[in-house]
């Protein structure tokens, strides 16, 4: 049994990501180092991680459901450190995916150093309906070929150093920033339009069964019916982002270590969040590997 990488993650009833992350993780690290938090204790979602550890959860509505889950993350996260080199732990529609050229994620991880955060590059798989009117079955890269930057999903998710994780996972306490050139962190939600919608349909009426408002409430603002907007034109505005040269996004990462810095006085860590207006060609040598 390898001891290098587990991953991590917590899901209610998102199955069509949840098969995407058992794909991915099942393959790369094992099922038996995969760690599925089963909110709501859905029995789809315990038959589909069949042979993962699953750990049952209350799905009981609550205005503090972020605050929650990543309480349990961090000390998920912070038990296995104890027996792994690596943890991964993220979102079950985000996916650490190694460039290809570089060979197998595992094997890339049991080559790195110890006590550090690794940062993947954030991008953000998304549905061309115009160009791509199929729907994804299984696999998504190929079907789906388009991505834009996404600065909000350098997630800093890879850990084999003792930190504290900000609620989103968008920030810890390390105060390193370790970037590596093959990582990129792949978030789908957007990567098919009809799975969106009915993904966003339940977590809307999650967000509304914790009965307050927004502001009241410690989840995600997306999940809220209120700021959904129209979902055909989300999908449409696509098209509208400048389409890049090339695959060569090192600027990114650049632009990243100069803007590192505190995150005031709360602990943690951050750099800048800027809105990338432009997509991208994933090259062919990712296709097929998600």
């Amino acid at each position: 049994m390898q001891t290098v990488a587990a991953a991590v993650t917590m899901v209610r009833d998102d199955v069509f990501f949840l098969r995407a992350w058992l794909r991915h993780y099942g393959g790369l690290l094992g099922r038996e180092n995969c760690y599925v938090l089963n909110h709501g204790r859905g029995a789809e979602v315990a038959a589909l991680a069949a042979g993962c550890n699953i750990i049952g959860l209350p799905g009981d509505p609550h205005p503090n459901f972020d605050m929650k889950r990543w309480r349990l993350l961090n000390g998920l996260v912070a038990g296995l450190r104890g027996y792994y080199a690596h943890v991964i732990v993220g979102d079950v529609d985000e996916l650490v995916v190694l460039d290809p050229a570089q060979g197998s994620l595992l094997d890339w991880l049991a080559d790195q150093p110890g006590r550090r955060v690794l940062t993947p590059l954030g991008l953000e798989v998304i549905h061309r309906p115009e160009l791509e009117p199929d729907p994804v079955t299984e696999v998504i890269l190929g079907p789906r070929r388009h991505v834009r930057l996404a600065p909000l999903y350098s997630k800093p998710c890879i850990l084999s150093l003792g930190t504290k994780i900000a609620r989103g996972g968008h920030f810890t306490q390390a105060s390193k920033l370790h970037t590596p050139d093959p990582l990129y962190l792949l978030h789908l939600k957007y990567c098919d339009f009809a799975t969106y919608a009915e993904v966003m349909d339940r977590r809307n009426a999650v967000a509304a069964a914790a009965g307050v408002a927004v502001k009241e409430a410690a989840i995600g603002r997306h999940w809220f019916a209120q700021a959904r907007g129209e979902d055909r034109a989300l999908f449409d505005g696509f098209a509208d982002l400048p389409l890049q040269e090339g695959f060569d996004l090192g600027w990114v990462r650049r632009r990243m270590h100069r803007s590192w810095r505190a995150r005031g006085e709360t602990g943690f860590w951050q750099f800048d969040l800027p809105d990338y207006r432009q997509q991208y060609l994933l090259p062919e040598r990712f296709f097929g590997m998600v």
